[in-house]
C-alpha cells in the first residue's frame, strides 16, 4: 500500500498518450468557453451606436447599460471555483453554457432597456464562469508534459472569440446596407449581431457532453475507477495509475485552502505581493485596452469613418489581437515576463501618445484630416498588438506564479477581482469621457502606460524558469 507521505513517482511526466488528437479535442473542447468568453465579451461593439438611438439615452447611461456585464462577471468568477467542487467541472460548463444561450437570445430580443440590461448580467456570469472553468479543467486533465501548450488553448480561444465576432458584426451590417438598426431577418441587424452567439453556446453545450470529467474531481467524490479510466485516456497506459492516483490524492490532501486573512499584512492592509497582483491587474486594464474591444467602432465613427468600414477595422484590430498573442506565447518562456512586459508599456505609450495627438485635431467636414485619420488607425493597431504581445498574457502568467503557495489562490482571487473592477471603471467612464474631450482621454490612458514601466522595474520580480515552490 502506498503512503500518503510522499506521493510515489507516477511516470507522468513523460508518458505519452497513445491517442494525442483525442487529448487535443478535449482541451479544444473545453476552451469553447474562452471563445464564448472572448465573442461575448466583445459582439456588443456591434450594438453600441444602435443601443443608443432606439432607447434615446446618453452617454452615462449608455455606459452602465455595457459595463453592467462586468458584475456578472464578477459574481461567475468568484462562484464558479465552489460550484464547480461540489457538482463537477462538466456540469459548470454546461450551465455556463445555457446561460450563454438564454443571455444571446434576451438580449437579441428585449422588451425594454432593463431587461437588455438583465441579459447582459446572465451573460457575464456565463463569462466569469468560462473564464474560471476552461483554465482549471484543462490543467486538471492534460498530461504534464503537454499541459503548457493545452493550457494557452484558453487565451487563443479568447482572442479568436474576439475576432470571429467583429467579422460577423461586420458581415451582418454589409448584410444591412451599413445600417446597425437595418432590418435583418424581421429584426435589427443589431439583435442578430448578438442573437447569433445562440450557435457557438449551443455547439459548447454539447461539447461539453463528449469531453470526460476530471479525475481531480472524481477522486474528491471517490469514484477511483473512472478517474483511473480517464487518466489512462489522456496519460496513456505506460503512467503507473495507481501511482498517478496515489499522487493526486497527496496533493489534495496537502493542499492549504488560503483564505482573505492570509493576505493581510506587511502595514498597508495587504502584503506587498498582494499590491504587486493588484498593480498589474489595474495597469492592464486602465491603459484602455477594453476601449478597443467594446467601443472600436463607436470610436472610429466618432472621428467621420462610416459605420462599415469601422466594423471592418474592429474586426483587423482583433486580427493584430491574434498575431500579438501568438508572438507572447512563444516569447514569454524564452525572453522572460518582465522584458515582454517593459517592451509592451513602451509599444503601448507610443500608440497611445499618438492616437491623443490625431484625436486632439479639430473634425473637418466631419472627419478626422487625412494625416491625423491614419495615424490614429495605425496607432490604434500597434497599441493593441503591443498590449496582446506582453501585457495580455504576461499578466495572467505571472499572477498564476508570483505568490506564494500558501496564499496563491486567495491572492490569485483577489488580483482577478481587481481586474474585473478596473475593467467596469474604464467601460464605464469611456463614452463620458470621450463625450468631454477624446484627446484628453488617450493622454490619461498614455500616462498609465507610461507609468506601468517603472512600477515593473522597481516591484515586479522575474518568474521565469522558477518553480512554484520558490515564490516562498
Amino acid at each position: 500500500m502506498t503512503s500518503t507521505a510522499q506521493a510515489p513517482a507516477s511516470g507522468a511526466r513523460s508518458a505519452q498518450p497513445e491517442h494525442l488528437g483525442h487529448v487535443i479535442f478535449i482541451a479544444a473542447a473545453a476552451a469553447m468557453g474562452g471563445f464564448l468568453f472572448g465573442y461575448d465579451s466583445s459582439v456588443i461593439n456591434g450594438a453600441v451606436e444602435a443601443i443608443r438611438d432606439r432607447y434615446d439615452i446618453g452617454s452615462a447611461a449608455l455606459a452602465q447599460v455595457i459595463a453592467v456585464a462586468l458584475i456578472g462577471c464578477a459574481i461567475g468568477a468568484a462562484t464558479a471555483g465552489r460550484i464547480a467542487d461540489r457538482i463537477g467541472r462538466i456540469r459548470v460548463m454546461q450551465i455556463a453554457a445555457a446561460l450563454f444561450v438564454v443571455s444571446a437570445v434576451g438580449s437579441a430580443l428585449p422588451f425594454s432597456l432593463w431587461d437588455f440590461a438583465l441579459w447582459r448580467v446572465v451573460g457575464g456570469f456565463a463569462i466569469g464562469m468560462a473564464s474560471v472553468i476552461g483554465p482549471a479543467y484543462i490543467a486538471e486533465v492534460a498530461p504534464p508534459a503537454y499541459r503548457g501548450r493545452l493550457g494557452s488553448f484558453q487565451q487563443a480561444a479568447i482572442v479568436i472569440g474576439i475576432a470571429i465576432s467583429q467579422l460577423v458584426n461586420w458581415g451582418l451590417l454589409n448584410a444591412a446596407d451599413g445600417d446597425q438598426r437595418g432590418k435583418l431577418m424581421g429584426v435589427e441587424a443589431w439583435q442578430v449581431m448578438l442573437g447569433v452567439m445562440v450557435v457557438p453556446a449551443a455547439l459548447y453545450g454539447l461539447l461539453s457532453f463528449a469531453i470526460p470529467e476530471s479525475p481531480r474531481f472524481l477522486l474528491s467524490v471517490g469514484k477511483r475507477d473512472r478517474a483511473k479510466e480517464i487518466l489512462a485516456e489522456v496519460e496513456g497506459t505506460g503512467t503507473d495509475l495507481d501511482a498517478r492516483v496515489a499522487e493526486i490524492e497527496h496533493a489534495m490532501k496537502s493542499e492549504h485552502r488560503s483564505s482573505f486573512k492570509d493576505l493581510l499584512g506587511g502595514g498597508f492592509f495587504f502584503k506587498p505581493i498582494v499590491w504587486v497582483g493588484i498593480g498589474l491587474s489595474v495597469f492592464q486594464q486602465f491603459v484602455g485596452i477594453n476601449v478597443a474591444f467594446y467601443y472600436s467602432s463607436t470610436l472610429w465613427q466618432s472621428v467621420g469613418v462610416d459605420p462599415a468600414d469601422s466594423f471592418f477595422y474592429s474586426f483587423t484590430t482583433s486580427i493584430i489581437n491574434i498575431v500579438g498573442t501568438v508572438i507572447a506565447m512563444i516569447f514569454v518562456d524564452r525572453v522572460g515576463r518582465r522584458p515582454l512586459a517593459i517592451i509592451g508599456s513602451v509599444g503601448m505609450a507610443v500608440g497611445l501618445a499618438l492616437e491623443a495627438w490625431a484625436f486632439s485635431y479639430d473634425l473637418v467636414d466631419g472627419r478626422l484630416p487625412s494625416a491625423q485619420g491614419w495615424t490614429a488607425l495605425v496607432a490604434a493597431h500597434v497599441f493593441v498588438l503591443f498590449f496582446a504581445l506582453s501585457w495580455g498574457v504576461v499578466v495572467w502568467v505571472m499572477l498564476g506564479e508570483m505568490f506564494p503557495n500558501r496564499i496563491r489562490a486567495a491572492a490569485l482571487g483577489v488580483a482577478a477581482a481587481a481586474q474585473w473592477i478596473a475593467n467596469w471603471a474604464i467601460t464605464a467612464s469611456f463614452p463620458s469621457l470621450a463625450d468631454w474631450n477624446l484627446s484628453v482621454t488617450y493622454v490619461i490612458y498614455t500616462v498609465f502606460a507610461a507609468l506601468s514601466i517603472p512600477f515593473v522595474l522597481k516591484f515586479v520580480k522575474e518568474t521565469k524558469g522558477k518553480s512554484l515552490e520558490e515564490m516562498g
